[in-house]
């Protein structure tokens, strides 16, 4: 079984637009900043990896690889940063071409986006890929049922296994049109992979959103928007001492 392709049209500046999701992957108003903003500053990045010997970052939606690529560049400014696990979930994987051509517009993670390319050959099912010292565990085919198969470290059967997941990017296209990876069963299964005090971000407020991440498990809360937009949503998943 092979990977399919997004179809893509390229909008000025080289921002690729999926044309069956009617979205773009990333803010025409920066795309390097709006992942600063809604993912690192969501999350409390990079200052939660001081001191870390080990850390776990999930996301739906690989995209470019900018999320990523990104959170390395951040870890690479952390004296003795932690071992990074990163699980990345994408349907539509991009060629390499793809990626190359939309990971240009970042001068700021050329040399990052160089090492992903290299070694970026997606098959369906779970890619075990290195880049900068970290590691991607690259989920390709819908998140909902790969999601199922993996397993925490110390219990369970599964494939692949994981520390519980410190910090969460919530990145899939918009929820009016991709509601799929927004769904109340997948955040449910993702609440249960994370620890305790763990944490999320992403750039959506929407309500039925907000819901879904309330009946996994999670506290939210509202935050400031990047560029334009006026809100979007953090927030952890409760240890004891918030009962």
């Amino acid at each position: 079984m092979s990977t399919k392709a997004p179809d893509l049209e390229w909008l000025d500046g080289d921002v690729p637009r999926a044309q069956g999701f009617d979205d773009t992957y990333f803010s025409r108003a920066g795309g390097l900043e709006e992942t600063r903003h809604v993912f690192l500053k969501g999350n409390g990045l990079p200052e939660r990896f001081h001191g870390r010997d080990a850390f776990t970052i999930a996301e739906f939606g690989f995209g470019t690889g900018l999320n990523f690529l990104t959170t390395l560049a951040a870890l690479q400014t952390v004296p003795a940063g932690p071992a990074l696990t990163f699980l990345s979930f994408e349907l539509y994987p991009m060629t390499a071409d793809q990626l190359r051509r939309a990971l240009a517009a970042f001068p700021e993670v050329t040399g990052l986006a160089q090492d992903l390319v290299a070694v970026w050959k997606p098959e369906p099912g779970w890619n075990r890929l290195s880049v900068d010292g970290a590691q991607l565990l690259l989920g390709i085919g819908d998140a909902r049922t790969l999601i199922g198969s993996i397993r925490l470290d110390g219990g369970g059967a599964g494939e692949p296994v994981i520390a519980p997941v410190d910090a969460w990017y919530l990145d899939g296209f918009s929820p009016a049109k991709n509601p799929e990876l927004w769904d109340a069963g997948l955040l449910k299964a993702a609440a249960a992979l994370t620890a305790t005090n763990g944490t999320l971000a992403t750039y959506t407020a929407a309500g039925w959103v907000r819901r879904n991440l309330q009946a996994a498990g999670f506290q939210i809360a509202k935050t400031g928007g990047f560029a334009g937009k006026r809100e979007m949503v953090v927030g952890h998943r409760p240890g004891a001492e918030d009962h």
